[in-house]
């Protein structure tokens, strides 16, 4: 596995603690309704564009509605060669829940 899941808090953690890159995975209008502060909206359009100018270092976190969808992602961006990628356990929609503060 090219990917570890790590829980909310243990990603609002690395987001405060050190420099990340956040993927949001979602559609672009849910994307748009609301994310995580600084994630960048990823999808099949414009994702290999993303991965042209990505910093492959930083640490990798990747959001999806509910922590499901962005495990495949999460493998798919280590397989093209992020030193450190995360899939966000409960996703976005448990992001807004226990940090409804930290919601753009």
């Amino acid at each position: 596995m090219s990917f570890s899941c790590i829980p909310n808090a243990a990603a609002r953690k690395m987001i405060e603690n050190s420099e990340v890159t956040i993927v949001d995975i979602r559609d672009p209008s849910s994307f748009a309704a609301g994310h995580v502060p600084g994630a960048l909206s990823i999808n099949n359009t414009n994702v290999a564009e993303f991965i042209t100018h990505a910093d492959f270092e930083k640490p990798l976190l990747v959001f999806c509605y509910h922590g499901h969808s962005s495990q495949g992602a999460a493998d798919y961006f280590g397989s093209q060669g992020f030193s450190e990628v995360y899939s966000v356990d409960g996703g976005f929609e448990e992001w807004r829940t226990n940090y409804p503060d930290q919601v753009r």
